[in-house]
């Protein structure tokens, strides 16, 4: 049996996440552990979460953008890079108020239900022209490229756009052009069958 994680960067806040968990526990959201931490979802989908870190532990809202935050206690982690989430920062666990945090939870649920969320913003795959070039030079090639999934494509073009020299792109192409056309992605051997 797997062994239980909290996200507690420094093992000092057991006392206080597990204060963060017991309220949690009297709302509607079901308690996961993903990516070595606890999560509580609403019908699969993340709501919130509670990690320890060096200075504070944290209650986090995976749409915490949508919530109206009326007591100002959420900030965003990483300002510029994150969308949605916001982080509700305690260093005391006096400062945990639990209607506070109960109405703030009852809050981010009804978003939830609501299916207020941001998207995540579609890029563009790289283009690079000697790929380009290289595929049209090789039928057989192109039309085993074109078999891929849109997601391997980008995989694929990525690889080859991102390499600086033009000695590396054709060493890059060199090492994929078997893949191409035995049918294999550029990460398939990484992913789970």
């Amino acid at each position: 049996m797997s062994e239980k994680k909290t996200w507690d960067k420094i093992n000092q806040w057991g006392e206080e996440l597990a204060l963060l968990r017991g309220i949690i526990q009297k709302t509607e959201l079901v308690e996961t552990n993903k990516w070595g931490g606890e999560v509580y979802t609403l019908n699969n989908k993340n709501v919130l979460g509670i990690a320890g870190f060096k200075n504070y532990f944290t209650l986090w809202f995976w749409n915490g953008v949508f919530l109206k935050d009326e007591a100002k206690v959420l900030v965003n982690a990483n300002e510029g890079v994150t969308k949605g989430l916001r982080q509700w920062r305690f260093t005391l666990a006096k400062d945990v108020n639990e209607k506070l945090v109960i109405h703030y939870i009852k809050e981010a649920i009804i978003n939830e239900k609501a299916g207020l969320s941001i998207k995540p913003e579609k890029k563009e795959a790289m283009q690079c022209d000697f790929f380009k070039n290289e595929l049209k030079k090789d039928r057989k090639l192109n039309e085993a490229f074109e078999q891929f999934s849109s997601y391997k494509q980008k995989e694929f073009w990525e690889f080859i756009a991102t390499a600086k020299q033009e000695k590396t792109k054709i060493t890059r192409f060199e090492k994929i052009k078997p893949m191409l056309l035995d049918g294999k992605g550029l990460n398939d051997k990484y992913r789970k069958q």
